[in-house]
């Protein structure tokens, strides 16, 4: 059994080496991706705070409906750090695109013109690690990956199901091959709890989302393309974002989701205080209607049942920030495990198939041998 799960291992690591290695590396840099956002473009994530209120969001949204006619906001990105700037997600007018700008919610100065979903280079790393950059595709390719990255580390603890007995050995002064055998196992262990997390994780989104990409256009149903402004004018944004935070107890909205095509109301998602570290900043929404502004629905996190708390939970077990810089750092290091292990396996999947070919060739000429004498 162990020699047939070797072979799987083995196969299955050759087949998805180089787009694991991608996947692995570029989610271990997203893990910081504001800390490289900041390092790179400081002036436009960042924003001075010092004790300032936010404008209001009927004010905002005015401005930012005025300096741009030819979109839409679809989306608001209202993050936890006063100190970083608000997204606005907008789609042009004609476009099924997505574009989002850099907005200083304390001033109303806009730090960064409409720019489309990858044109940053964190956005660009974000679009290659979940498709590969293949779009929608993509996202089943990636999936199938995840899949396998699960199945790697399961199959890896099988084989070195007694690792407790040799955990961290390493044979330093044995043959190259014996070292990196002992590496791959010790690194395999550490590394195969988080990493069948995030690939796990990564799956179960990437599939969900491909899943909804085909019941919504099916057939060859194009996206919508913004025709015209989908929420009515009258409403406020701000009464609504204040009524929402005495509709689910310690709400705090963080983003707001517009209509982006017709059907779509008004949702603001958002945090709620918790004693569960890994309930999402997005887990609760309160939901109002689109040109009336009427009260639909209200969903709190806190009591919903076990199922949605753990699909909940998947966002921050995926991205490592539940315990703040210690799970994040973990989570980066971690998700870089791939290199080193690829480097590992294969070195010794080469020199133990050399071997293997090598006796083949001494028995067919020693038999050789045999026959001619």
């Amino acid at each position: 059994m162990n020699k047939t799960l070797f072979k799987l291992h083995s196969w299955m690591a050759l087949i998805a080496f180089v787009p694991l290695l991608i996947i692995c590396i570029t989610g271990s840099i997203l893990v910081f991706k504001h800390e490289i956002d900041t390092a790179l473009m400081e002036e436009r994530v960042r924003v001075t705070a010092d004790g300032r209120a936010r404008q209001s969001l009927d004010t905002l949204l005015g401005s930012v409906n005025q300096s741009y006619p030819a979109y839409e906001v679809v989306g608001w990105h209202l993050f936890q750090d006063p100190h970083r700037a608000d997204q606005v997600y907008m789609m042009r007018r004609g476009s099924s695109d997505w574009f989002y700008a850099l907005l200083d919610p304390y001033t109303g100065v806009i730090l960064a013109q409409p720019q489309g979903l990858t044109h940053y280079f964190t956005d660009w790393l974000l679009e290659l690690h979940y498709t590969l950059l293949l779009d929608d595709p993509g996202l089943a390719v990636t999936s199938v990956f995840s899949i396998l990255l699960c199945l790697l580390g399961i199959t890896g603890l099988v084989l070195y199901r007694k690792f407790w007995k040799r955990l961290f050995t390493l044979r330093w002064n044995a043959r190259l091959i014996v070292y990196f055998s002992d590496l791959h196992k010790m690194t395999g262990v550490f590394a195969s709890p988080i990493l069948l997390i995030v690939g796990f994780t990564g799956a179960w989104w990437n599939i969900t989302h491909f899943a909804h990409e085909l019941r919504e256009h099916a057939e060859g149903k194009e996206h919508y393309a913004m025709a015209e402004r989908l929420y009515s004018d009258s409403l406020s944004l701000q009464l609504l974002r204040e009524d929402a935070a005495g509709k689910v107890k310690g709400f705090e909205a963080t983003y707001i989701t517009m209509p982006w095509e017709p059907g779509v109301n008004i949702t603001f998602w958002g945090d709620v205080h918790s004693s569960n570290p890994l309930l999402s900043q997005y887990a609760s929404s309160v939901t109002y209607d689109a040109q009336s502004g009427e009260f639909i629905q209200a969903s709190d996190i806190r009591d919903a049942g076990p199922g949605a708390k753990v699909v909940d939970s998947y966002r921050r077990l995926h991205f490592g920030d539940f315990a703040g810089l210690v799970s994040k750092l973990l989570w980066c290091v971690m998700g870089l495990s791939p290199l080193l292990l690829s480097v590992t396996g294969v070195y010794v999947w080469y020199r133990r198939r050399d071997k293997r070919r090598s006796a083949r060739v001494k028995r067919r000429n020693k038999k050789l041998t045999a026959t001619t004498a």
